[in-house]
């Protein structure tokens, strides 16, 4: 559908979700399209293209809330999606801080955060890539088998309106490609993987690369060895080290503190990570995985520094979880079709510390390099973690041979306080960190 037909659909909602009895209300309508292309041992295997067009609507009525949605947008069907929600909510328990963005408080311009490529693929070239990919994995020597490589497009338009007069949108798009190779035989077999993530074709990794360096990695995990259980430093390469903002984000989710399930819930302004730690949710960010110029409820988006020399600054917040803690919208709200406004992180990172991951390394005398994290045991009301993993021994400052079947275990308020960073930050997804030591944890082979 083209703009103006959007506008008049989510103004039709709107005056009819009016007539119906409605204080606020909002519409979120989204279009994707996807292509996906997959193989096996050189041979398609997959080959999907979805096109879809959904509608959301949230109606408030005496402080309560329900959301209805729907992928069918004839004038009858969105009749009957507001008398539905009209007929719903009074069924539903009050909720005294649901709200609406006001009309001093919508974005009123939309800046370019350069995230949306509007050059389709061609099925033919996806194709070619994804057959690269895994052919030069297969290529590598000690690498006897395949999982598979995947390569995907995804283009999305997200229009939001509410009755307070916003009516704003954005359009985004992003490419990945993913191989998984296998070494070894019979019972000493291991698999890895690799992948990149970008917005614009000529920014993603060449499919050969991520192929070989998936092939490179499983190789180097063959022959693991069992380590005795000692309080060791632990080394997180950067694609497990970006696990600990996703522990972060999640216990400072307004949710979270508004109902009194995080370990963070009173440190607010207070000291948790050492000086050196500085934290940065940017969804601004040019090119960003995460960008967007405005969040789930219309407000605009900033650069934001979650922690600053060590100091938590701030929670992740959306209207109403600002509200029951008597703070101002953080702009993170996340909206889903068929669900209710949510806090989340954009592109949130770890800046860079001063040491390259050499020295880091290089400085140990005995230790962990860990590349793989397994299941989860991480209590996010007192901080308790616990996590299988596997990855490589460090002896006298170099990584030696690979160990599987080790459990890591701290707490992370003590973690966090540990954490050293190295200077290797990448942005290859929507969480990033840098190489990441954490000195005398325990490790149990």
């Amino acid at each position: 559908m083209d703009k103006t037909q959007i506008n008049e659909k989510a103004d039709f909602l709107i005056k009819k979700s009016k007539k119906a009895g409605a204080d606020n209300i909002d519409v979120v309508y989204v279009e994707n399209t996807n292509i996906d292309v997959g193989c096996r041992l050189k041979k398609i295997e997959k080959l999907e293209r979805s096109e879809s067009n959904d509608l959301g609507l949230r109606f408030i009525k005496n402080k309560k809330q329900v959301i209805v949605s729907s992928n069918d947008l004839k004038e009858k069907n969105l009749e009957e999606l507001v008398y539905k929600a009209s007929k719903m909510v009074s069924a539903v328990p009050k909720d005294p801080y649901c709200s609406i963005a006001s009309k001093k408080d919508i974005i009123k311009t939309i800046p370019n955060l350069k995230i949306f490529d509007n050059k389709e693929p061609s099925v033919k070239s996806l194709k070619n890539k994804v057959i690269e990919a895994e052919k030069a994995g297969l290529n590598v020597k000690g690498v006897t088998n395949s999982e598979g490589a995947e390569i995907g497009w995804n283009k999305s338009k997200i229009h939001l309106f509410n009755s307070n007069g916003l009516n704003v949108s954005y359009q985004s798009s992003s490419y990945s490609v993913y191989a998984v190779l296998i070494a070894g035989r019979g019972t000493s077999m291991e698999r890895e993987y690799e992948y990149s993530s970008s917005i614009f074709e000529k920014d993603l990794t060449k499919t050969s690369i991520v192929g070989k360096k998936a092939g490179e990695l499983a190789v180097k995990k063959l022959n693991p060895k069992k380590i005795k259980t000692s309080k060791i430093p632990v080394i997180f390469s950067p694609r497990v080290a970006n696990s600990f903002l996703k522990h972060l984000s999640a216990s400072i989710n307004g949710n979270s503190i508004t109902r009194g399930t995080s370990f963070l819930k009173k440190k607010l302004n207070k000291k948790i990570f050492s000086n050196e730690i500085n934290i940065v949710d940017d969804p601004l960010k040019e090119k960003g995985l995460q960008s967007k110029p405005f969040d789930g409820e219309g407000l605009r988006t900033k650069k934001t520094q979650i922690v600053q020399n060590g100091q938590l600054k701030t929670w992740f917040l959306d209207l109403a979880t600002a509200k029951q803690l008597k703070l101002k919208s953080t702009a993170h709200a996340s909206r889903g079709i068929s669900s209710p406004p949510t806090p989340s992180p954009t592109n949130l990172y770890f800046e860079p510390g001063h040491v390259s991951p050499e020295n880091l390394i290089g400085n140990i005398k005995n230790g962990v390099y860990l590349t793989e994290l397994m299941g989860s045991s991480v209590n996010l009301i007192n901080g308790d973690y616990s996590r299988g993993g596997s990855g490589f021994m460090i002896d006298k400052g170099e990584i030696t041979y690979p160990v599987n079947e080790i459990t890591i275990a701290d707490n992370l308020n003590e973690m966090f306080k540990k954490m050293i960073l190295a200077n290797d930050l990448e942005f290859k997804q929507g969480l990033n960190s840098p190489t990441m030591l954490i000195e005398n944890m325990t490790v149990a082979g």
